[in-house]
């Protein structure tokens, strides 16, 4: 416990520290940001004295200066406009200078980014200087979003490989418990199939022998199942009309009456790799859950259908449905609609088939109320 707190103080101490680290480095950007903006209008003030000093220039003025200031400006773009016409452009592209709506949608652009500087070159007489961002400044400007953006995406690898690594961890427990349920099982179940074999000496009634039998080998396929989690599974070339069946069958004969039962399919053998114990579980898990949604009284069927390069599985209900917007939900860990369950049937389903077979399920069809239908899509082998 103790630890598990202490994890949590340095992972918000980190937080916090990155956070502190960030605003920094954006207070300094904007600060960068502001220093070279006043420079910049620093340096069009003395461009526009230098255009003052020329105006009023005459034979004996050094004009040097000026035009060396004039020359030295290469990357801010500026219009001088005198009585709404323009005088002069610098660092602007001719295609724009030489077309009167696009210079006009220019300077109008000019006027956004910065206030104008106002020269009085002679009594009464002005000159307004327009001028825009550098290309340094506009990458500046767009530099704290990159910024941000680089640490979204660096925030959101951090999350994605802690979650996995948390999934992952969880995925080693939930292995382990199922393992260790399957080898607990494994005591008692020896023992019952010791006392099956003194009832057959006894000659104890043979279709309840039968029966417990059954159930023996229920609770052994069970078992399996749980031993081969956190395992990749063997894969067998089998008739997956006859599993379906099978499990189909079993399940039938041990629920109310008040379940009406279907079970259509081909007449002839569709080969499919698969792993019989988990296609079992993946069937026993629909039905139960389609039994369920049922408050078990309804109609229930199982359809498959052969086409030329897949197969489909469907089981359908009469139950309760499923809202559209918990289509996929229904397959995720640990969501359920009961009071009770843990919510890992569906997903663990779900993993079977798509994981283990290579297949596809989804909810094909559901209404609240009148029922659902869950599909299975196996490809067929060439």
């Amino acid at each position: 416990m103790q630890f598990s707190e202490k994890r949590n103080i340095t992972r918000w101490i980190i937080i916090m520290a990155s956070f502190v680290i960030v605003s920094l480095i954006l207070w300094n950007t904007y600060t960068f940001f502001q220093i070279f903006k006043n420079e910049e209008r620093l340096k069009m003030e003395v461009w526009a004295n230098a255009q003052k000093s020329l105006i009023n220039a005459n034979e004996t003025t050094d004009v040097d200066l000026p035009l060396q200031i004039f020359n030295n400006n290469t990357t801010i773009p500026l219009i001088l406009m005198e009585n709404n016409t323009i005088r002069s452009t610098a660092n602007i592209d001719e295609k724009i200078v030489n077309d009167k709506k696009l210079i006009q949608e220019y300077l109008l652009q000019l006027k956004k980014e910065n206030e104008p500087i106002v020269t009085e070159y002679l009594p009464g007489k002005f000159q307004y200087l327009y001028y825009g961002n550098s290309s340094l400044i506009n990458k500046l400007k767009y530099y704290p979003v990159a910024l941000l953006l680089i640490i979204f995406l660096f925030g959101a690898l951090v999350y994605n490989f802690y979650r996995s690594t948390k999934m992952a961890t969880q995925n080693k427990l939930w292995a382990g418990m199922a393992k260790e349920t399957a080898h607990q099982i494994g005591t008692p179940l020896s023992s019952l199939i010791g006392w099956l074999e003194i009832m057959k000496a006894d000659n104890v009634d043979e279709t309840t022998v039968s029966e417990i039998e059954k159930d023996i080998n229920r609770l052994q396929t069970i078992t399996d199942r749980f031993s081969k989690i956190g395992s990749e599974p063997i894969l067998e070339e089998k008739n997956v009309i006859e599993e379906t069946e099978q499990s189909f069958d079993y399940l039938k004969s041990r629920f109310s009456h008040q379940v009406e039962f279907s079970f259509k399919a081909p007449k002839y053998p569709v080969i499919i790799a698969l792993n019989p114990t988990l296609h079992s579980w993946t069937i026993e898990n629909l039905v139960k859950n389609a039994i369920d949604a049922m408050k078990g009284k309804g109609k229930l069927s199982v359809v498959i259908e052969d086409e030329p390069h897949q197969l489909k599985i469907r089981v359908s209900d009469t139950g309760k449905g499923i809202q559209k917007n918990q289509f996929k939900k229904i397959f995720e860990p640990g969501f359920t609609t009961k009071k009770r369950g843990w919510g890992l049937g569906l997903s663990l389903t779900k993993r079977i088939v798509e994981d283990y077979h290579k297949g596809k399920i989804k909810v094909l069809h559901s209404e609240i109320n009148k029922g659902t239908t869950i599909q299975i899509t196996f490809k067929k082998q060439f």
